[in-house]
């Protein structure tokens, strides 16, 4: 062991072969969001050695609340640019592959090609849509529920969308996948009630109006995000095999 290596306080709780195995494992990440950005750079920085990014989105400055990629100087960059310059700073060995597209039916991405899928996509179709490719092409993958208008980390839990309860994003996954006959998808989902704040504003009339609006905290998105990057990890490693 390298006890000065960038992998060796990995290596001192995983073991050398699991280590080894993490480096020639790869792992697809669609979206970069709150809880993909967390999800990826964990994974990074546990040593995995080939990372796929999928995002279409460029960085805005309502990102830089929450998404570890976001700063003021990333700012108008392309997300998979922006996290591909990061991680690389972190381990310049890993092989990154980035897709600047948006994930749906349409998409053209062999997610063949890799050992582990973690689902970070905002959208319900998209998410169902890869929910049942993964199934189909037997690929693991763990789909990360809504982090939005959370306020209590936690909360979040892991378990098939099937024993999910609260999350209105869930709820409606799990009536489309049972249609599509999708039969169990691993999550994480927070189990805490939308907190919703009241914004008020100010009408034509000069009365007051109010508006929902879905809010997210870095501390809520990050725990997903690692919470999802941790088994990714224990399941390409010491759970190998266990899930199939």
């Amino acid at each position: 062991m390298d006890k000065d290596g960038i992998f060796s306080r990995t290596e001192m709780i995983l073991g050398k072969e699991q280590t080894e195995l993490l480096s020639r494992s790869s792992v697809i990440v669609f979206g970069l969001g709150g809880v993909g950005s967390y999800t990826a750079e964990a994974l990074v920085r546990t040593g995995i050695g080939r990372i796929a990014l999928v995002d279409s989105d460029t960085v805005v400055p309502s990102n830089i609340n929450r998404q570890l990629i976001a700063t003021e100087n990333t700012v108008s960059m392309k997300k998979t640019l922006a996290a591909k310059e990061r991680f690389l700073s972190v381990n310049p060995k890993i092989e990154i592959e980035t897709y600047d597209e948006y994930f749906d039916e349409n998409s053209k991405i062999d997610i063949k090609k890799y050992d582990y899928i973690v689902d970070a996509i905002d959208s319900v179709s998209s998410k169902i849509y890869l929910a049942e490719k993964a199934e189909k092409e037997g690929i693991p993958i763990i789909s990360c529920l809504s982090a939005g208008n959370k306020l209590d980390a936690t909360r979040f839990r892991v378990g098939d969308i099937y024993s999910t309860s609260v999350c209105p994003l869930a709820r409606v996954m799990r009536k489309k996948l049972k249609e599509r006959g999708v039969k169990k998808l691993k999550t994480v989902w927070s189990d805490e009630a939308p907190y919703v704040a009241v914004r008020t504003e100010e009408s034509e009339n000069g009365e007051e109006k109010y508006a929902k609006k879905i809010g997210s905290l870095a501390y809520v998105t990050g725990v997903a995000g690692l919470i999802a990057a941790g088994e990714v990890i224990l399941d390409l490693t010491l759970r190998k095999g266990e899930n199939k």
